[in-house]
């Protein structure tokens, strides 16, 4: 079988890559879509982000969704032609972290297509994926490109979970890009009162009013266009940080109220916190890493159609035209979520 491998920056390969039958609790899994997230444009434009770089040919890809074609020892709950959501998050279970019950902190943790450890965790980017079945969640009801969007969609369900309540809340979603837009979509599914949407890029905003943003605004061509959002201390309830940009955090923390809660979950490396603020407006700053029961949440809400994530999907191409689909990827004038349709090779 295929395998997308990155080996640098500008570098994609498609190579061989053996097939492993399954085995006692996985399922061995033909893969139907995968979506191309940023840590793997990273890993194309750059061979890597901050200080986690490529050192070994990786295969890339943690957004899939295919089709069973075969069952471990064990496995109960799936049977063969079912579709599932596979998630890439794999905590070991036993180190400390997992056993106080922080499994997205775990530190023996095998999340696909990763550079942090070496060697690196391979990704899921390939034909032919073989996965624990408690990875795996049944889609039915889904089209397998809905089906891998449940990663990303966990990712804005976890920052929401971090926020705490949001009934009613004012929120400030900052960088609408995929994780910003399904930040949105979690906020309103989470009862959110009104929600607001920032990004440097215009074409991008349509997607965040259309996911529920009552008001959306292009702070590069208009930089005071929270100005009477941050008047009198600020007024937002909740901060989404989700471009991982320093001048996106100072606004969205001049914008909260007091003893607001700004959650932090886009990644760009180390980022200047306004200080002075934060601690003059006794301002919660939260961490938002990863997920992990989330996943599970994504699947169930889509298919309750309480999250319709059909809009974000604007591009597909198969895994042969790779090159066109990350540099598709890459152009945010006209791609939201570009997927790599895993049709034959």
């Amino acid at each position: 079988m295929k395998a997308l491998y990155v080996h640098g920056a500008r570098d994609l390969r498609l190579a061989d890559c053996t097939a492993e039958p399954p085995g006692p609790g996985q399922l061995r899994i033909r893969m139907a879509r995968g979506g191309i997230c940023g840590s793997d444009l990273h890993y194309y434009a750059h061979g890597g982000f901050g200080p986690v770089r490529l050192r070994e040919p990786m295969i890339l890809g943690h957004e899939v969704a295919g089709h069973v074609e075969a069952l471990g020892a064990g496995v109960t709950g799936f049977a063969e032609g079912d579709l599932v959501a596979v998630s890439p998050s794999r905590p070991c279970g036993a180190c400390r972290q997992c056993l106080a019950g922080l499994p997205n902190h775990c530190l023996e943790m095998r999340f696909y297509g990763s550079a942090m450890p070496m060697p690196h965790i391979q990704g899921a980017f390939r034909e032919v994926l073989v996965a624990e079945a408690a990875q795996c969640v049944r889609a039915e009801g889904l089209t397998a490109a809905e089906a891998a969007m449940a990663e990303p969609l966990a990712v804005g369900l976890h920052a929401v979970n971090r926020a705490g309540p949001m009934l009613g809340r004012r929120v400030l979603v900052t960088g609408c890009g995929p994780i910003g837009v399904l930040a949105i979509m979690a906020a309103r599914a989470a009862g959110a009162g009104e929600i607001v949407a920032t990004d440097i890029a215009a074409g991008v905003l349509s997607f965040a009013a259309a996911a529920g943003a009552a008001r959306v605004h292009d702070t590069a061509s208009d930089p005071e266009a929270l100005a009477d959002d941050c008047a009198g201390k600020g007024s937002f309830d909740v901060l989404l940080e989700c471009s991982g940009a320093a001048p996106a955090l100072a606004l969205g923390i001049a914008a909260l109220r007091p003893r607001g809660v700004a959650v932090q979950l886009g990644l760009s490396g180390d980022l200047p916190v306004p200080m002075m603020q934060l601690t003059a407006k006794e301002i919660e700053l939260r961490g938002s890493f990863r997920f992990h029961p989330e996943f599970a949440t994504a699947v169930a809400l889509m298919q309750a159609r309480r999250i319709d994530v059909g809009p974000l999907l604007t591009h597909s191409f198969p895994l042969a035209e790779h090159g066109a689909a990350f540099e598709t990827a890459l152009d945010r004038s006209r791609a939201m979520k570009v997927q790599l349709d895993f049709v034959p090779c």
